[in-house]
Order: structure tokens, then sequence, then C-alpha cells
């Protein structure tokens, strides 16, 4: 039997009260399995696929890779870019009227209130909230907006767009070590300016998860100032075992069980 202590679960009080007490200026929060349960990004794409968004051929291409990814030999990295690449040609108006549609009737119903809730006490105290997440650009800008952060402070899977229309050209795609690269970008990750408090579901998001330290004014529950803000929620076995071997707190939503 393993001697491993496991990451002490945090009720909603405790972990509203954790987060706040860290006085954070900037949050940064993954979003599939975050912000709200499933995994809208693979959920997109299946859908598309349903409503023959996209052809017969681009079809054909992204089920073959995606469950080449599944077998294990396609990158995380790989699979979210092409993931967003497959909606070349398509007009953007298009896309974006699209994962209105899709967000409405399949994703809306399963956001966490605990974290909507967290994120509108957050912005009336003056936190800037990013988003940061490995599915398409269309699909997380308009999940956002249900919690009141502009598509300026989003950053997802994104191609070019030129003259309307989808190419295949990457921007970036923040997953693992990319979405701190994607912060960094932006200026929020530098020596003098981290985020605060960081928010993330799967192995993934560790990487972001580990910069976010801060000092706060006073320790929680009997423990130092200067705690890492880094706040595992609703979490995959592996960022599980991650979260163990750091020590940090995780949260479970009431829509899921742990």
């Amino acid at each position: 039997m393993s001697d491993r202590i496991t990451p002490r679960r945090l009720t909603t009080p405790e972990f509203h009260a954790r987060v706040h007490a860290l006085n954070p200026a900037i949050a940064v929060f993954d979003c599939d399995g975050t912000l709200w349960s499933p995994d809208a990004g693979s959920a997109f794409m299946h859908w598309t696929i349903d409503t023959k968004l996209i052809s017969t051929e681009q079809i054909a291409s992204i089920q073959d890779r995606y469950e080449s990814y599944r077998r294990g030999e396609v990158s995380e990295y790989e699979i979210c870019g092409q993931m967003v690449q497959v909606y070349r040609g398509l007009p953007e108006k298009a896309l974006r009227e699209a994962a209105a549609h899709f967000f409405r009737d399949y994703i809306e119903p399963y956001i966490f209130p605990e974290l909507s809730t967290l994120v509108a006490e957050l912005q009336r105290r003056h936190c800037d909230i990013w988003a940061v997440s490995s599915t398409n650009q269309w699909v997380i800008e308009e999940g956002v907006r249900r919690f009141d952060i502009p598509a300026s402070n989003v950053l997802a899977a994104r191609v070019e767009v030129e003259h309307g229309i989808i190419t295949d050209r990457l921007i970036h795609v923040p997953t693992d070590e990319d979405k701190v690269e994607a912060l960094r970008r932006v200026g929020i990750v530098d020596e003098g300016n981290p985020p605060n408090v960081a928010f993330g579901n799967s192995i993934h998001d560790a990487a972001m998860l580990s910069i976010a330290c801060s000092v706060a004014a006073n320790g929680v529950d009997g423990e130092p100032a200067g705690r890492c803000g880094a706040f595992p929620v609703n979490p995959s076995v592996a960022l599980l075992e991650r979260a163990t071997d750091e020590g940090w707190p995780v949260y479970y939503p009431a829509l899921v069980r742990p």
C-alpha cells in the first residue's frame, strides 16, 4: 500500500476563501474541465463532423489523426493544432455562428456554478482574468462570454484568418509549456508580474499552475504567507498525482465526483 499523502480536498467555502486570501491581481483559468465539465474541443470537433460542417475529406483526415492521438501516436500539441486547422477554407463568421450554437446547446448547461461565482467575485475585486486553452478560439471566446471575460483576454488554439477565411497557419496552441509561453507573449509571465492564481484540470495545465505563486498578506488556516496559488479543479489522475507531489490542494465542483 502506498504511503503517499493525498492532497487536501477543499470545500467550496475553503476554495473561495483561499483564493481571495491571496488577493490576486491576475488569475489564469484553463477552460475545458475547469470552468465547465465537458471537453468542448473534442466535442465541437465531433459535432462539426455530425453536422457536416466540414467536408468528407476533412472528416476522414481529422478522424484518422484523432484515432492516432488516442493510441498515443500523436501529441497533445499536434492534435489540438489539427483540430483548429481542420476548419481551413471556411468563413470565420460561419465558425463563430456554429460555435455559439454548439456552446449554448451542449456546454452551457455544464458550467460549474462555483467557478462562475468565483470569477465574478474576482472581477469585482478588480482581478485581471485570463482564459488559456488548447481548444479553438471560437468555442472558448463564446464560452467565456458567460463569465464576462473579453475575447482580448483569451489565449486559445488559433490560426490566421485571411480576408475572413480560416487558414491552416497556426499562431499558437496553448498546452503544457506553451500555456506559459502564450502568457509570456502577452506580458503576463515575467519575473515581476506572474499570475497570482491559476486553475486547471489536467496534466497539460501543470506548467501553468506551477508558475502561479503569490505572496499573501497573511497565511490561511495557520499556513505561512507566500503559498503557491495553484488550484487543480476537477483534476485528472495525472494532475492529482502532480498535486500530491507538490502539495497543492484540490477542488471538485458539485457537478463532478472525485
